[in-house]
């Protein structure tokens, strides 16, 4: 496969993802805001706009402000907006190895996009959600599974590990954990999952843990990182006996080990720390991904998306 279709691909799953996943973490810190009114709302704003990265920002900010730099604003890098029509961009790029009907699905969610801003910001939240699960739908169902769906599900892992490590944050900052917690799994499409499996007992120790590193669960931290080996595994067409010949393997390998094997209560402590930590961690798998495979690697925003 040409490095530059490949790349755009790749890119295509990582946009789609964090559209989806960044409606998941506004849901989560709207519902928060209107659940708790005991909540200092600037300061619990200014840290989201940490964990999103975003640098420039009004002084003082509210619900308002991150709706428009997070969602509305399609100036702003790292938008829904932005991110859809970056979405958009990269399949105008992959038309000739897209099936019609995925082009036709990202197209029509981007001209739907201004008449689905003017509504109600949970209402919107609900339309990128649903509208990224159909097109990742009619992508796995119409895809051959050959070097384009495996760029396609290593950017979408990658960009799920990173976005899911901002939504643990996000939660582990909140100032009522109670609140925080629930919400933060019902906006992964989590709590049944969690309550199945815990039997029950809610905590947000559980919690954490489910999200983090519950191998059966999709949208978890480590279900995600083992997706993305996968990937990596099938693309590495020659393979060796010893070590990983590719450095992305190895940086994401080390990820997904680092967290299985150290005692839960430590990464829980510093959360927002182990969480930033991972996001170097993707960051750098990617950078390493573009060295490998994309040599006429093109510039798309947001690319390591880290908090620095």
């Amino acid at each position: 496969m040409l490095s530059r279709i490949a790349e755009q691909i790749f890119w295509i799953g990582r946009y789609l993802e964090r559209a989806d996943d960044t409606a998941r973490i506004l849901d989560v810190q709207m519902q928060v805001l209107v659940e708790d009114p005991s909540i200092d709302e600037g300061l619990s704003c200014q840290q989201l706009l940490t964990v999103m990265g975003v640098e420039e920002h009004p002084e003082n900010v509210n619900r308002w402000t991150i709706l428009d730099l997070l969602a509305h604003n399609p100036d702003s890098v790292g938008s829904i907006a932005s991110t859809i029509e970056s979405a958009r961009s990269s399949a105008r790029g992959a038309r000739e190895i897209l099936s019609t009907d995925i082009w036709g699905a990202i197209n029509t969610t981007w001209r739907g996009l201004p008449a689905a801003r003017t509504g109600r910001p949970p209402d919107l939240f609900a339309w990128v959600r649903n509208r990224m699960a159909m097109i990742n739908g009619i992508a796995d169902s119409t895809m051959p599974r050959d070097e384009g769906w495996q760029f396609f599900v290593l950017g979408r892992s990658i960009e799920r590990v990173d976005m899911t490590a901002r939504l643990l944050s996000t939660a582990a900052l909140a100032s009522d954990t109670q609140i925080a917690w629930p919400t933060t799994l019902r906006a992964c499409g989590a709590y049944e999952a969690f309550i199945r499996a815990y039997r029950g007992l809610d905590g947000d120790r559980q919690a954490a843990e489910f999200l983090l590193l519950d191998r059966w669960f999709p949208r978890s931290i480590v279900s995600s990182l083992q997706e993305a080996e996968r990937a990596l595994n099938l693309l590495e067409a020659r393979g060796q006996r010893t070590g990983f010949g590719d450095e992305a393997q190895r940086l994401l390998g080390r990820a997904r080990t680092e967290l299985e094997y150290r005692p839960l209560a430590e990464i829980i402590e510093e959360m927002p720390t182990e969480m930033e930590r991972l996001q170097r961690r993707c960051a750098d798998a990617s950078d390493a991904i573009r060295s490998r495979y994309f040599s006429h690697s093109e510039s798309h925003a947001w690319t390591g998306g880290v908090v620095l």
